[in-house]
C-alpha cells in the first residue's frame, strides 16, 4: 500500500478510456473520459500529484499505453483480468466502475501483473501467430477442398495427401460441369494461397531465429524431440523472460497442472486448468507425443542439433529425451489412456525446456 502519490485506474477500450484517479494525501477523486490517444493520456496523467502509479486490465489493445507510461517515468501495471478479485454479489458493471475497482486494487497492491513484453518481442509474438492462423486458415482450406471431391465420389489412393505427388494428382482433375470445376478451381486455389502464405512466413520465422537475440535460447530448446525450430521460436517469444519460472511453476503457467479443490480433510483433483498460454500449451502438447517413440540411437539430425547448442545442453537434451520416454513406456504399462498420458508429458516438457532455456553454458 502506498502513502503518497496518484493511484490510477483505467478502463481503456478501443476508442475510449476512462480514468479514475485518488490522491494518497488528500483522498480526493478525479474522474474522467479520456480518447485512446496516448500522448493526451499521458499529459491527463502528468498533471496528477507524483508519484503517479496507474493500472488497466491486459486485452486486445496490447501493451502500447504500459509502454508509453512507463517511458514517462511512471509505474505501470497490465493486470491479468482472469485474477482480478470481484465482489460476488456486484450485479452492476460499468466503465467507471471498473476503473475504480482498479484503482483501489491497485492501492492495496491486490493486483497480478502480467509481464510487459519488449516492443521487439511482442512483434515477434504477432509473426508467431500469423503463421499460426495460416496453418488454421490452411488447414480448413484443405478439408473444404477434399469434402467437395469427396461428395462427387473422388478419393485419392496413391499415398498420403498433400505432398508434391497428390498436388500433381488434384491438378489433373476436371469437371464436365463448369460450376463445378469453378467451385474446384476455386477451393484448390485456396489451398495453393494459403500455403505459399504459411510458407513465406516460415521463411521469416526461421530467419529470425538464427539471428540475435534468439538464437541461444533456440538452438538449445532443438535439443529435446519434437521441438524444431518452428516450436522453439514460438516458445521463445511467447514466454519471454524464461527467468521468471521455476522448473515447477512453469507447468502452472502453460495451463497442464490437474485442477484442485479441496477442503477439510477431502482433497478432489480435476482436469487440467488450462490457463496462461494457450499457444505454448498447444506446442507443448503437440512435442509431447514424439517422445513416445523408442530412443534407442538418436538421429542424425539430432545430433547435429547437439553439435551446435555445445556439450552441456547436449548432455541436458539426451538426459530428457531419455527421462520423457520412459515416462511414456510406463503410462504405456499401466493401460494409461494415451491423451491423458500426453498431457503429463507434455507438463514434464515444459520442465524440461525451462532447464535448457535458463542453462548457463559458461
Amino acid at each position: 500500500m502506498i502513502t503518497q502519490g496518484t493511484s490510477v485506474g483505467l478502463d481503456v477500450h478501443a476508442r475510449s478510456v476512462v480514468a479514475h484517479a485518488i490522491d494518497e494525501d488528500t483522498g480526493a477523486v478525479t474522474r474522467d473520459r479520456l480518447t485512446p490517444d496516448y500522448p493526451s493520456i499521458i499529459a491527463w496523467l502528468t498533471v496528477l500529484t507524483s508519484p503517479v502509479r496507474v493500472a488497466y486490465e491486459a486485452g486486445p489493445t496490447g501493451f502500447g499505453l504500459a509502454r508509453a507510461i512507463i517511458a514517462a517515468r511512471m509505474e505501470c501495471i497490465v493486470a491479468a483480468p482472469s485474477k482480478l478479485q470481484r465482489p460476488v454479489g456486484d450485479r452492476v458493471k460499468t466503465d467507471a466502475k471498473d476503473a475504480a475497482h482498479l484503482a483501489k486494487l491497485l492501492r492495496l497492491s491486490e493486483l497480478a501483473a502480467v509481464t510487459v513484453p519488449a516492443a521487439g518481442t511482442e512483434a515477434a509474438r504477432d509473426l508467431v501467430r500469423a503463421r499460426d492462423d495460416a496453418r488454421g486458415d490452411l488447414m480448413r482450406a484443405r478439408h473444404r477442398l477434399s469434402k467437395l471431391l469427396l461428395r462427387q465420389g473422388i478419393i485419392y489412393s496413391g499415398g498420403s495427401a498433400w505432398t508434391g505427388k497428390h498436388e500433381l494428382w488434384l491438378r489433373r482433375l476436371s469437371f464436365d460441369a463448369p460450376a463445378l470445376q469453378a467451385a474446384f478451381d476455386n477451393d484448390f486455389d485456396a489451398v495453393l494461397s494459403v500455403g505459399g502464405r504459411r510458407d513465406r512466413l516460415d521463411e521469416k520465422i526461421i530467419g529470425m531465429a538464427a539471428s540475435e537475440p534468439w538464437a541461444p535460447v533456440v538452438t538449445r530448446l532443438m535439443c529435446l524431440r519434437g521441438i524444431s525450430t518452428l516450436t522453439a521460436f514460438g516458445l521463445a517469444v511467447e514466454i519471454g523472460d524464461w527467468s521468471r519460472f521455476t522448473g515447477s511453476t512453469i507447468g502452472a503457467y502453460t495451463g497442464l497442472v490437474p485442477s484442485e479443490y479441496s477442503s477439510g480433510a477431502s482433497r478432489s483433483q480435476g482436469p487440467i486448468t488450462k490457463t496462461g498460454n494457450t499457444h505454448v500449451r498447444r506446442l507443448l502438447v503437440e512435442a509431447a507425443w514424439h517422445h513416445r517413440r523408442a530412443y534407442n540411437n538418436p538421429s542424425r539430425d539430432m545430433r547435429v542439433r547437439w553439435a551446435d547448442a555445445g556439450p552441456v545442453a547436449a548432455a541436458r537434451g539426451h538426459a530428457g529425451n531419455s527421462r520423457l520416454h520412459r515416462r511414456w513406456n510406463t503410462f504405456d504399462a499401466r493401460r494409461k489412456n494415451a491423451c491423458v498420458a500426453n498431457v503429463a508429458i507434455a507438463r514434464e516438457l515444459s520442465g524440461w525446456c525451462w532447464s535448457l532455456a535458463t542453462l548457463d553454458q559458461s
